[in-house]
């Protein structure tokens, strides 16, 4: 069945990253849950004014480098900063039967899939063992909200885990095995 043109162009677009995935693991780093990100985290909470004007700066930041959605449980880190939420079908867990041979979107053949994008980032920095850990279903109930005062706060320690269910951190460095 056809999709009208209206549907089509409300759907999210893959989008690749506009910073390698090696950098963004290093800024990561620098956005680990600390003392003072998290002391941050609760002044932005109960400052509601303070707080939406952190979260439209955040979004600003990460619309432009990843075209984020605000979803507000961010996979980032566990997808080599390619955002799973531009792909069309928002798939968390890989790509889905439609990527072609040469890698492009099933929904948008003049793109390519998000998850292969994806793939060779990780696999250029050295975290491809990230991309077998299982994301969690998406709470919408957090869209629109801060992914970074979520993370601060430790609402996202069970966004992944191993295949085996066991929760798991995601290494800042390149691992040559399964994520630790």
């Amino acid at each position: 069945m056809p999709v009208d043109t209206a549907t089509r162009a409300a759907w999210p677009r893959p989008f690749p990253p506009r910073l390698s995935a090696r950098v963004n693991y290093l800024l990561h780093h620098a956005l680990t849950p600390n003392r003072v990100t998290r002391a941050l985290a609760r002044f932005l909470e109960r400052h509601e004014r303070a707080g939406w004007a952190f979260t439209a700066t955040e979004k600003a930041v990460k619309e432009r480098a990843f075209g984020c959605r605000m979803c507000g449980q961010c996979a980032l880190p566990a997808t080599a900063y390619a955002c799973p939420q531009t792909c069309p079908k928002q798939l968390r867990n890989g790509p889905c039967g439609g990527v072609s041979a040469d890698g492009a979107c099933e929904v948008f053949p003049e793109q390519r899939c998000v998850w292969v994008i994806a793939y060779e980032r990780a696999e250029e920095a050295g975290h491809t063992a990230d991309l077998s850990l299982l994301q969690r279903p998406v709470d919408h109930r957090l869209t629109g909200s801060s992914s970074w005062v979520n993370y601060w706060q430790g609402r996202d320690d069970d966004l992944w885990a191993d295949p085996a269910g066991v929760r798991t951190r995601l290494p800042i460095w390149p691992t040559s095995g399964a994520a630790a």
